[in-house]
């Protein structure tokens, strides 16, 4: 059961997060985030270690993404 709900979930976030920052939306990265755990679940249960591991290299792209977009002070130069 936690197989299937990981794998709508990783469609709906996944798919969602990528049209977000492709069209420049902050809210991309979110969404992208949300998705990484289901991407953990599904791995683990399906026993695909490389997608395990490749997941922790997206979770902190994900949140480098989240900080840039809403958490960094912009700094202007003068």
């Amino acid at each position: 059961m936690w197989d299937i709900i990981s794998q709508i979930a990783i469609v709906f976030f996944g798919a969602s997060a990528i049209v977000l920052v492709a069209k420049k939306n902050k809210w991309g990265f979110v969404f992208g985030m949300l998705a990484q755990p289901f991407w953990y679940i599904t791995a683990y249960i399906n026993e695909q270690w490389g997608v395990f591991l490749v997941s922790f290299i997206y979770t902190i792209s994900w949140g480098l993404g989240i900080y840039e977009w809403f958490f960094k002070d912009e700094k202007i130069n003068k």
